[in-house]
């Protein structure tokens, strides 16, 4: 049996227990923004339920969360939006949902600066100890942060990208539309566990990605102004 143990590929468990912290943090000021825009917009259902919080457990959803660990895509669970409340129902319910995946954007920005800030104020010197892993978790987040918006965005029912497709049909698709909704998260689940969505998701994130990298460019050069 130590044998066995000892051949184990442990490097995906690793990888998965490295994004713990990143995934939290992703998911929670996700869930949080779409609770507070909603609040702003006339929706206090958010806050009466207790989902206005930076708890993580508060927003936990078991199966989202281990998609997002070990593949790199999931979901939260959703924050309770009442489209009632709104002055504009389909334009409140747009809004709120597109806060979710604009914050996890200003995540990545953020993050990527602090990345290439912590290499400028080190001199590019990142060893192993517990700076190693405070830079790792830095650049995970900043990833996982840009995949998570970039999955939510999907027009696939219950995602914000649904809701905010759907804010252009009639009154009457859009509530038959959101009967199925439950049915679309196991599509989703489908789609993510036989690995359809991953190579084009990948594919985005990484443009994505390298797009926004010019901010730990900003940070590096800003932090070797302290050395």
């Amino acid at each position: 049996m130590l044998n066995v143990l000892k051949n184990l590929d442990w490097s995906v468990l690793t990888d998965a227990l490295l994004s713990v912290i990143p995934a939290l943090i992703c998911i929670t000021l996700h869930e949080c923004s779409h609770g507070l825009v909603a609040l702003w917009l006339g929706d206090t259902t958010a806050r009466d339920m207790g989902r206005l919080s930076l708890n993580p457990l508060k927003h936990f959803d078991i199966m989202g969360f281990v998609m997002m660990a070990f593949v790199g895509f999931g979901w939260a669970k959703p924050v309770p939006i009442d489209m009632r409340n709104f002055k504009n129902p389909k334009r409140g319910m747009a809004i709120s949902a597109l806060a979710g995946p604009v914050s996890n954007v200003l995540i990545t920005v953020v993050m990527l600066f602090v990345y290439g800030l912590i290499f400028g104020v080190t001199g590019g010197v990142v060893r192993g100890g517990a700076l190693y892993y405070i830079v790792l978790t830095v650049y995970r987040t900043a990833y996982l942060s840009l995949a998570f918006a970039v999955f939510n965005i999907l027009p696939v029912p219950p995602l914000d990208g649904s809701k905010v497709l759907f804010s252009a049909l009639s009154p009457e698709a859009y509530y038959k539309l959101m009967v199925y909704e439950r049915y679309g998260m196991l599509l989703l689940v489908v789609l993510v566990v036989t690995g359809v969505l991953n190579g084009p998701l990948n594919s985005a994130v990484g443009f994505l990605f390298d797009k926004l990298s010019f901010m730990a460019r900003l940070g590096l050069d800003l932090g070797g102004l302290f050395i």
